[in-house]
């Protein structure tokens, strides 16, 4: 039979390895100097990983939802990842500037115009450069 002492002792060291298992599940993983967006809020990251924290309003816009369909075309649906949206982070600070400033239809029109245009010109011209056997021709200037 195990004596009183021993119980304690391999009580506390169950209660220990628990304390120490629930602290590394419990507390959520962020990278370094990364916090959840605020209430009212979601987070995108440009191509070249910059991250902007955005108001779910502008969900609304028609850029916005442009932007998401075409970051599902080139990246897929993010299953436990953050949403990547398919421009760098100048073209995007320029399209949250528009948004915030109320774009005037015309011009978000115009602005969804070029996106499109540039997204499937760039698509095919990639599929055009693929040679037969699948690899890709890199031009350089």
């Amino acid at each position: 039979m195990i004596s009183a002492k021993r119980l304690i002792e391999m009580a506390r060291k169950w209660q220990k390895m628990a304390a120490e298992k629930r602290k590394r599940i419990s507390y959520p993983r962020h990278h370094v100097g990364m916090m959840p967006a605020n209430k009212g809020h979601f987070v995108v990251y440009s191509v070249d990983h910059k991250r902007f924290v955005v108001p779910l309003k502008y969900l609304s816009t028609n850029v916005f939802r442009e932007l998401l369909k075409w970051s599902e075309e080139e990246f897929g649906l993010p299953s436990n990842g953050p949403i990547t949206l398919p421009c760098d982070s100048v073209f995007l600070d320029y399209v949250i500037s528009l948004v915030r400033e109320r774009i005037p239809e015309d011009v978000e029109k115009a602005l969804i115009t070029s996106m499109v245009a540039c997204h499937h010109e760039a698509s095919s011209s990639s599929n055009a450069l693929r040679q037969s056997n699948g690899q890709m021709i890199i031009y350089g200037f």
